[in-house]
């Protein structure tokens, strides 16, 4: 028995709402928690930047693919509904490749910041953020240009069955590419977001291996009366390592869903739906595992607004 396509798209709906709800929540309190530090007067770590972006990156990914999924936007016939599908799909594309691109900068960059001085790695330490702006304005640029054929093949689900077309919602749906077309787009995707899962893999197996040796010479450095605690610099490692493995789960499950749907050119729903679901999923559980494990940053928000209050209070 086939299911309603129309009521597939109402289970999505109230599917997604409640992660969009937690995401973009947990996401704004991130890049606020970020911003508050800065405006308070503490110096900004270098990995406080990609962050930050990726904090606002998911806020976006989630708010498009909220529009897409939602009704209210689509009764308004003041803007056509091709132009609308074509952005936001748009949108909600480049946000996911640079969901993947700040992950693994996050990664690269907290492996150089852990490495010893006379490893290789140390050549690379960075004193300021201005080259990692400058990676992200090109890394825009080519998650853009990769994701550039969505403007031509997205349209506005026609209100007749029309051959050829791959339904994403109720509201937008795909024009069929040739096979060489398609092929050659996945394929330039898939090279990119091989590069920078490669690139994580081999950022992760350095840090592990770090954390590993420090933890044997600490063993052997302990006394009864000494206990050792986790520096800030391992605290970090550990949670971005965390934070890796959840990418990695979801990045396999969701590669899994978009090659079958994007070689097969199946519309089946329920496929669409899981695929929505999981695909944006790491934008939800990213700022709850950052937020949980960085307690540096609350207790410096915490410390200079105690610092603010008690100056107010002598004031007065």
């Amino acid at each position: 028995m086939k299911m309603d396509p129309h009521f597939s798209y109402v289970a999505l709906r109230k599917a997604f709402y409640p992660q969009a709800d937690i995401g973009i929540t947990a996401n704004t309190l991130l890049l606020c928690l970020h911003i508050a530090t800065v405006f308070m007067g503490h110096k900004p770590r270098l990995t406080d930047l990609p962050v930050t972006h990726l904090a606002l990156t998911h806020i976006l990914m989630l708010l498009t693919m909220g529009l897409l999924v939602s009704t209210d936007i689509w009764e308004t016939q003041d803007i056509p509904g091709d132009f609308k599908c074509k952005v936001l799909v748009f949108l909600h594309k480049v946000m996911r490749g640079l969901s993947i691109c700040t992950t693994c900068v996050l990664s690269v960059l907290q492996a150089i910041t852990i490495s010893p001085s006379g490893s290789w790695l140390a050549n690379f330490k960075l004193k300021s953020a201005n080259p990692i702006v400058w990676l992200f304005v090109f890394l825009w640029a080519l998650t853009m240009s990769l994701s550039s054929n969505l403007l031509l093949c997205t349209v506005a689900t026609p209100n007749k069955t029309q051959p050829g077309l791959l339904f994403l919602t109720d509201h937008c749906s795909f024009l069929l590419m040739s096979y060489k077309h398609r092929s050659l787009f996945l394929a330039l995707m898939a090279l990119r977001d091989l590069l920078f899962l490669g690139l994580m893999v081999l950022s992760s197996a350095y840090m592990i291996n770090l954390l590993h040796r420090h933890k044997k010479r600490a063993m052997s450095l302990r006394t009864s009366r000494f206990s050792p605690r986790r520096s800030p610099e391992e605290r970090a490692t550990y949670t971005i390592l965390l934070l890796i493995n959840c990418f990695e789960i979801l990045y396999c499950v969701d590669s899994i869903f978009s090659l079958f749907i994007g070689m097969t050119w199946t519309g089946d729903p329920i496929l669409l739906c899981l695929q929505v679901l999981v695909a944006n999923g790491y934008g939800t559980i990213s700022p709850l595992v950052l937020i949980s494990a960085d307690t540096h940053i609350i207790k410096v928000v915490q410390t200079k607004w105690r610092e603010k209050v008690q100056l107010l209070a002598k004031l007065m």
